[in-house]
This record gives C-alpha cells, sequence and structure tokens, in this order.
C-alpha cells in the first residue's frame, strides 16, 4: 500500500512539474518550449516522462486552462451562500471569481493570448476541456433556473442556452486581456452588464407572457 502511493504522488508531482515549468519557461523566454525534447532536458527529465501525462505542449496549456476552471469552482463551493444564490447570482459570482484567478495568471495568459496574439472569431483548441467543464457547470444552473421559472423553457432555443454563455466566456475574456481600467473595474462592469443581460433574454419576457395568454385564449374557446 505504501509503495503504490508513493509511485501516485510522484506521478501527480511530476505532472505539476511538468505545468509549473511550462509556466516559468513561457514567462521567462515569452514563448512556449521550442520542443519537448529541449523542455525535458532542461528539467534533467527523461522525454518519455512528459508523454506520461501529455501528448503535446497543448495538453499542458489545456490542463492550466482546467486548473483555472476548477480553482474557481473550489473557491465557489467553499462559500456556504454561494448556493442560496439563484442562476444569475452564481454566474455573476463564476465570472468575478475567474477573472481573479486569472489575474494571479495575467503575465502567463498575456504572453500566449495578448491583444495581437488572439484569434478574431474563436480562442485557441487547448480551451477544449474547459468549454466542456463550463457547459457542464452552467447547464446545471440553467436546469434550476428552468424549474424555478428564472429561465423560460423556450422550444429549440432553450438547447443552445449553455453554447450562448460559453460565447460569453470568451467575451469577457477578451474583454479583460485589452482591459487596462483601475482595478481592471471596466471588466466588472462587463461581467455585470453582460449577465444581467443574458438572463433577461433567458427569462420570461413580455413576449412570453402573450405567448401565454393568446394559448389560453385559444384554448378557451
Amino acid at each position: 500500500m505504501e509503495k503504490t502511493a508513493a509511485k501516485k504522488t510522484t506521478k501527480v508531482d511530476k505532472r505539476a512539474k511538468l505545468i509549473e515549468q511550462f509556466k516559468n519557461h513561457v514567462l521567462e523566454n515569452g514563448k512556449e518550449p521550442v520542443s519537448v525534447f529541449k523542455f525535458t532536458q532542461s528539467l534533467k527529465m527523461k522525454e518519455v516522462d512528459f508523454y506520461a501525462f501529455f501528448s503535446s505542449f497543448t495538453g499542458i496549456k489545456r490542463a492550466i486552462w482546467q486548473t483555472f476552471f476548477k480553482e474557481t469552482i473550489s473557491i465557489l463551493n467553499n462559500q456556504e451562500v454561494y448556493n442560496e444564490y439563484s442562476g444569475r447570482e452564481k454566474l455573476l459570482a463564476f465570472f468575478y471569481t475567474w477573472i481573479e484567478e486569472l489575474k494571479n495568471n495575467r503575465s502567463y495568459l498575456l504572453t500566449l493570448y495578448g491583444t495581437d496574439k488572439l484569434p478574431k472569431s474563436s480562442l485557441p483548441k487547448e480551451l477544449g476541456g474547459f468549454r466542456q467543464d463550463f457547459k457542464e457547470y452552467v447547464n446545471e444552473i440553467l436546469q434550476v433556473g428552468e424549474e424555478t421559472e428564472e429561465i423560460a423553457s423556450r422550444p429549440f432555443i432553450s438547447e443552445k442556452y449553455d453554447e450562448a454563455l460559453w460565447l460569453q466566456v470568451l467575451f469577457i475574456f477578451r474583454f479583460w486581456i485589452k482591459d487596462h481600467s483601475e482595478g481592471f473595474e471596466k471588466t466588472d462592469e462587463a461581467i455585470e452588464k453582460s449577465v444581467n443581460l443574458a438572463f433577461d433574454l433567458m427569462g420570461k419576457s413580455a413576449l412570453d407572457t402573450f405567448i401565454d395568454f393568446a394559448k389560453f385564449l385559444h384554448q378557451s374557446k
């Protein structure tokens, strides 16, 4: 049992070391390592040790993005009041906390995703795991929101809500990367306004009320 635990700890340590040293390399050199071989050589590790955890540097960047998400969720779940929030309040809390987590890594993120490096239509493929994690998280919020009628259930449209909120993630990240306001106060405003708009649009509107009334009149004939 002790040997198994020791092996598991060693694996975790190696993986964490690779991630940390990759971030350090980016920060110190302003770019990714030239190759996996040179990267592992500088760490006095075998190249095969890298491939035991990641197939490429994209894999490391993917893991870093998912770590940002997991840390954010961990912080939220440790706040007792979080579970009492409405869907709108939960998403606001998520974005505010997520941005705080990103601030701890701004230099790294600016190096790889600075304003002159961001693709116009999307973000790099290493966000795939983060995208999946976020959509699973936000779908729980949407489900509860529909049950409490905070969010309107609309045929063919409701199933697209999670993707619309993912686009909001991209909007907020792009905004923050370019934000030079003191304390990133403009980003906070962008979060508040965009989340409120999203929930206003997903909520029951005057149009929904009119349609419900029209259905009632038709069925009452």
